[in-house]
């Protein structure tokens, strides 16, 4: 918030002229409040699967998987040992439905239904990552999951998730089968240009135990990501659908993705404008 919005924040809050607005403000709050306290909850179809109690899910409509509940607490952490700042790492870009990634629908992110599938977070090269959880390797600079020009996914089979890493500067001295511990260092952020003063960020994903599905990390790792997400280097707003403009509009409401599913987001009328 700059300093001129700032002040006038302040002024307004102090004009008796709007002094009224406050109960209607906080009684909508309470209903709020009351209407997702009372909303029906389920269990993922592959937690089920794997015998896991984990986070839950909404209904499922035909085609389309539904976003997760935010379970309390998350079950991850973030992979940084230190908190957010400019001299740190910042979220760049959030997952979900972005428009750059609504751009890039029919070529990069194809394979991810058109959406951004992962959370980018802006950091120097060779900022130190950590594991977000308990967990065993799977794989080291496995081809198959991109992410050049190293990568690292890390299975969690208690929790029935897997974390993925990628752009990293180096190939991670790890080992399929390996056990991993909470915070324990794993990894060094790179550059996908492998330049380290291009686009040096951090990839990060997360996924079910078969790195079929995809979920928004912003429902499973602790975070403040409301203002992660208003100071985030190069952030992308999200695209809209005109026929149904306030679908898939915040960080925590972003569908999940299949690998080779069909587009979720191949709108009729999209805003901003589909331009070549």
């Amino acid at each position: 918030m700059t300093r001129s919005h700032s002040a006038r924040f302040t002024q307004s809050r102090h004009r008796p002229t709007h002094s009224h607005r406050w109960p209607r403000l906080l009684g909508a709050a309470a209903i709020a409040t009351l209407a997702l306290a009372a909303a029906p909850q389920l269990t993922p179809r592959h937690l089920i699967d794997a015998g896991v109690s984990a986070p839950v899910v909404s209904a499922r409509s035909a085609g389309q998987a539904a976003p997760l509940a935010t379970p309390t607490p998350r079950p991850f952490r973030m992979p940084f040992t230190t908190p957010p700042g400019p001299d740190t790492w910042l979220m760049a870009q959030a997952y979900g439905n972005t428009t750059g990634a609504y751009r890039q629908r029919n070529t990069t992110y194809a394979a991810g239904q058109g959406v951004h599938f992962g959370t980018d977070i802006t950091a120097r090269c060779g900022t130190q990552l950590v594991a977000m959880a308990d967990g065993v390797v799977f794989a080291s600079d496995a081809m198959s999951f991109g992410s050049a020009p190293h990568n690292l996914m890390i299975d969690h089979p208690e929790l029935g998730y897997a974390t993925f890493y990628g752009h990293l500067l180096e190939r991670p001295n790890l080992s399929p089968g390996q056990p991993i511990s909470a915070g324990e260092p794993i990894a060094l952020t790179g550059d996908p240009a492998e330049t380290c003063n291009g686009r040096p960020h951090l990839h990060l994903e997360i996924r079910d135990l078969r790195h079929y599905r995809k979920y928004n990390p912003a429902l499973l790792v602790e975070a403040d990501w409301q203002a992660l997400a208003l100071i985030g280097s190069f952030s992308r707003a999200f695209q809209r659908d005109l026929n149904d403009p306030r679908k898939w509009q915040h960080i925590d409401d972003q569908p999940e993705t299949v690998i080779g599913g069909p587009l979720l987001n191949n709108f009729a009328r999209p805003w901003p404008p589909d331009t070549p």
